[in-house]
């Protein structure tokens, strides 16, 4: 534990809620034990554990848990806007933006960077066209997607925000009401195109619970945890939806990719079970020594989750180059091997925190750009092109840097080398938007 992470929980005030930081790291945490379990390696490519044994999809009822850092994600957002606005000084939105991103986007355009080089390397050297090295290239940047949706949430919180505060529930019973009626055009009427929007719907009507969770508004999580989990159990067993809660190959409907309302639901029990164990959870964090673990696990999280996978990949490639054999994934063998290899996995992952967690450290203010009436569109522009070429990035993979491999985004191709460029350039706009001042803010 860095003297950093120990100042800082030093110095945490009285009224902040830990809580939401434990759930922060837990979810990543958990998402990244859920890929290093799931990555089904082999000689003949890169599967999916999930997809070879169906009888383990009933656990992404639990380690789905995307929707929880969403939820934390609205809680925070919904703090650090009103924070800024009662400053009020120049562009709010714009000085949101730059606040609530660089701590996010710092380690991911850092990782892209190194992996864009090494990318280039590789395909220079002509060893991209490999079954292993080419699963590789695609499969290290899927995770970004996360990342982008991410950047979609933070864009949209103020006006969000705005109808949280007016409508309260109404307002995510709205986005609610949407995400099913997008599902009813696509699974009934059979709709071209519209499962596409649930993307921002479901999603955002995740986020807007973090709202609610912000002026204390869930009040009965048990209930909320019993309709999720009711919801989404009956709309698997007599709808048109799968039993996993991620996305597997192959498959002709998705709860993920595009979100579905069992998602949804998925995402309304989560959130009602984690609510449930807030009060004793929040009594175990005042102890200085878990709080101080959470610091400084906050500190880096984001750096671990943007290499977990690259550690994985790491492990399987030192186990070729030794000339080791790879069991057939989900035999016996394969079986004993999975403590070994995520240790190793979670060893390696330590080492790159350790590497790179300066990215993920708050950076000194720097000069801002246009001040005024134009820093708010200027951060728009700039958010807008950043999210695009994160999802961009994360859907064409880097095994194409030099072939123009190419993504349909949003009806409009887009390959790597383009998607690298919006990422850069807006995080860059969006840097240069807001007044260069040091802003602490809540959550």
């Amino acid at each position: 534990m860095t003297a950093s992470a120990r100042a800082v929980a030093a110095a945490t005030p009285a009224d902040r809620d830990r809580y939401v930081d434990l759930l922060r790291v837990a979810s990543l945490g958990t998402v990244i034990a859920g890929h290093w379990l799931m990555a089904a390696v082999s000689t003949d490519g890169i599967g999916n554990l999930l997809a070879l044994v169906p009888a383990l999809q009933v656990l992404t009822w639990a380690l789905q848990v995307m929707p929880v850092f969403f939820f934390v994600g609205g809680f925070s957002h919904a703090l650090s806007h009103r924070s800024l606005a009662r400053r009020g000084e120049g562009s709010v939105y714009a000085a949101f933006l730059r606040a609530r991103l660089r701590r996010l986007l710092r380690p991911t355009l850092a990782f892209v960077l190194v992996w864009a080089a090494v990318a280039l390397a590789v395909q220079l050297a002509g060893h991209g066209g490999g079954t292993l090295t080419g699963a590789a290239l695609r499969l290290v940047t899927q995770p970004l997607w996360f990342i982008g949706i991410y950047l979609a949430m933070v864009a949209f919180t103020p006006p969000l925000l705005k109808l949280h505060e007016r409508h309260g529930w109404a307002a995510f019973a709205a986005l609610a009401g949407a995400a099913a009626l997008v599902d009813v055009l696509r699974f009934a009427l059979g709709v071209p195109y519209v499962e596409f929007l649930n993307f921002a719907l479901v999603w955002l009507a995740v986020h807007q619970l973090g709202f609610l969770r912000a002026d204390g508004r869930i009040r009965r999580p048990a209930v909320l945890a019993a309709a999720g989990l009711a919801g989404a159990a009956l709309l698997v067993a007599c709808g048109p939806y799968p039993l996993s809660m991620v996305g597997m190959p192959g498959e002709k409907v998705s709860n993920m990719a595009p979100p579905t309302l069992a998602l949804l639901c998925h995402g309304l029990w989560l959130v009602g079970a984690v609510q449930l164990a807030a009060r004793p959870a929040g009594a175990w964090l005042e102890r200085p020594r878990v709080w101080r673990t959470v610091v400084a696990a906050n500190g880096v999280a984001m750096t671990a989750f943007l290499w977990h996978l690259t550690a994985m990949l790491a492990v399987y490639g030192a186990q070729l180059a030794l000339g080791m054999e790879l069991p057939a994934p989900a035999t016996a063998a394969w079986w004993a091997q999975v403590p070994v290899r995520i240790l190793a996995a979670a060893a390696l992952t330590g080492v790159f925190v350790a590497l790179l967690r300066r990215f993920e450290a708050p950076a000194p203010a720097r000069p801002a750009g246009p001040a005024g009436a134009a820093a708010g569109p200027v951060a728009a522009l700039g958010i807008t092109l950043c999210l695009l070429g994160v999802l961009g990035l994360s859907m064409t993979g880097l095994g194409g840097l030099l072939d123009g491999h190419s993504a349909t985004l949003i009806a409009v191709p887009v390959t790597a080398p383009a998607a690298i460029a919006m990422a850069f350039g807006g995080a860059l706009l969006v840097e240069r938007s807001a007044p260069a001042r040091r802003v602490r803010l809540r959550g």
